[in-house]
């Protein structure tokens, strides 16, 4: 136990300290406060615009942060002998995959939770026709950022300390910090006479975009146990663009999605991630928007099934793989 989680850790500490990682978190979540920003004009439809898109950057950035991730945690270290260095010690090539699909795990909750406070941001945010931007919220969190930088910058100056994860754990924390001052000290006029606040409902939304996010990292897992980056890329979003379809490829194929129809049909319905489970925004424009904890303890249980399947395929390519 103690290997794994030595594993775990340096694997976590590794992907944090990656520049494309900091600026994946970085990006992102300027980019969810920026889509507050602009007047849109939508009809009154303005706050579930602004919220239908964070939740969209939240999913695409997990997806490259997964893929680039795996390759980076996995193939880049069997590429270059380290995985052969750490493989020739007491450890099981079961142990070393589960360690570092637990490490990425770690990565992408940080990289969510930040792009969380930011989907949140922009649904406090966010205004109609008759609204005003949220100047004050945008130098709060601007301020956030900047600082979070100039902090690493003077540790890693100063104390001779790693920029990209000083940056990485000083973002965390500034943002949350940002996040609550502007939820508390802060008001925002979402129309003429209605103060916007926070659509706590969209929590839900980005656990489920969370889980999803774990499968897309079994998968690159998987993947980068035989090949490199852009291979591991080109599949991901292949079956990221393929489980979208699922269910109108199972429908086509004859198969009924209560049960019945061709075997085959079942067996690659089964076999192919259904992301729409994991995409709440629909629900939460009609009205549904009640925290059923059901459903998302059956979303998890589905996220452990997929991944403990992907992450059996990747144990066994990855049992037969020549590393010398």
């Amino acid at each position: 136990m103690r290997q794994f989680l030595n594993i775990a850790a340096n694997a976590f500490m590794e992907l944090i300290r990656q520049p494309i990682f900091l600026l994946l978190m970085t990006g992102s979540v300027l980019f969810e406060i920026f889509l507050a920003v602009p007047y849109y004009f939508a009809f009154g439809d303005e706050p579930k615009l602004v919220e239908n898109s964070t939740l969209a950057v939240m999913l695409l950035s997990g997806l490259f942060g997964a893929v680039l991730s795996a390759s980076s945690s996995l193939a880049r270290e069997i590429r270059t002998g380290t995985a052969l260095a750490v493989l020739s010690k007491p450890v099981g090539r079961a142990q070393f995959l589960l360690a570092k699909f637990a490490g990425l795990a770690a990565a992408l909750t940080l990289l969510t939770y930040v792009n969380m406070i930011g989907v949140l941001l922009a649904s406090r945010m966010a205004f109609d026709a008759y609204g005003n931007t949220d100047v004050t919220a945008l130098g709060i969190f601007g301020a956030g950022v900047v600082l979070a930088y100039v902090l690493a910058g003077f540790s890693n100056f100063f104390l001779r300390r790693t920029f990209v994860s000083d940056a990485v754990f000083a973002l965390v924390a500034l943002a949350t910090l940002a996040a609550f001052a502007i939820f508390q000290f802060t008001h925002q006029m979402e129309s003429a006479d209605t103060v916007a606040e926070v659509n706590w409902n969209l929590l839900p939304a980005g656990i489920l975009i969370l889980f999803a996010l774990w499968i897309l990292a079994a998968l690159a897992l998987a993947c980068s146990t035989r090949l490199d980056t852009i291979p591991t890329l080109a599949i991901c979003s292949a079956f990221f663009l393929v489980g979208l379809m699922s269910d109108y490829l199972y429908s086509q194929a004859g198969g009924k999605i209560g049960g019945g129809g061709s075997w085959w049909a079942s067996a690659l319905y089964t076999a192919l991630p259904n992301w729409q489970l994991f995409w709440l925004a629909d629900a939460l424009d009609m009205g549904k928007s009640t925290f059923q904890w059901a459903y998302v303890g059956k979303a998890f249980v589905y996220v452990v099934g997929y991944a403990g399947a992907a992450l059996a395929v990747g144990t066994a390519l990855f049992e037969e793989r020549e590393l010398s």
